[in-house]
């Protein structure tokens, strides 16, 4: 019994046509390499391969372990030192991309309106962001700062997109040798970012 079959005006056997098969989805399905946020995102088994060498370094583990251990005890600093604020009853860890805990001032809460403390992984830097409780908040108060004459602040560019209305960097590459004074940093920058908001807000009497 003939086992080849007629493709493109061609006789083929059935093994190769195996392979052809196999070549083409190799075309249709390649491991191509992307880019996220600035950050080159190799194929899947490549980039498994190279966690797997880091991990077995330990660095890795140290520093995410460290991380997050500092933003449970900054979170409790702000708990403990601004009774009046609440804050946020967990961390949100992320998938090492960001990771944030937020607070709310009575006078933000109020408006619906919280300040996040985030850690932006790429980046490598501290951020405070004031955002809405959604998207609906958030989009009123972006287009109040945006009709203002207020710029002190970087205003988002879509608030139905990204999750703040306006954001600054409050530590550019921290210094964790001394965790003391980084959370001093953060606290102070957080403060006046905090009073800055709220004086606008009295102002647009909002």
């Amino acid at each position: 019994m003939d086992q080849g079959f007629t493709a493109i005006g061609y006789r083929v056997n059935i093994s190769l046509a195996v392979e052809l098969k196999t070549v083409r989805l190799q075309f249709v399905l390649p491991h191509k390499e992307t880019e996220k946020d600035g950050v080159i995102m190799g194929s899947f088994p490549k980039s498994m391969d190279e966690y797997r060498k880091q991990l077995k370094r330990g660095y890795i583990q140290e520093a995410y372990q460290g991380l997050m251990d500092y933003f449970r005890d900054l979170k409790t600093h702000f708990k403990n030192q601004y009774p009046d604020y609440s804050v946020s009853g967990s961390i949100y860890y992320g998938y090492m991309d960001m990771t944030y805990f937020s607070l709310f001032p009575a006078s933000l809460k109020r408006r619906k309106l919280k300040i996040a403390i985030v850690f932006i992984h790429n980046k490598f830097r501290f951020e405070v962001w004031l955002s809405g409780s959604n998207r609906n908040v958030q989009t009123k108060y972006w287009k109040l700062v945006k009709g203002s004459d207020w710029h002190k602040y970087h205003l988002a560019l879509n608030p139905r997109a990204e999750d703040y209305v306006i954001d600054h960097i409050l530590i550019d590459h921290p210094d964790f040798g001394d965790l003391g004074a980084l959370t001093r940093q953060i606290e102070r920058g957080t403060l006046e970012f905090i009073r800055d908001v709220e004086s606008f807000l009295v102002r647009q009497r909002n």
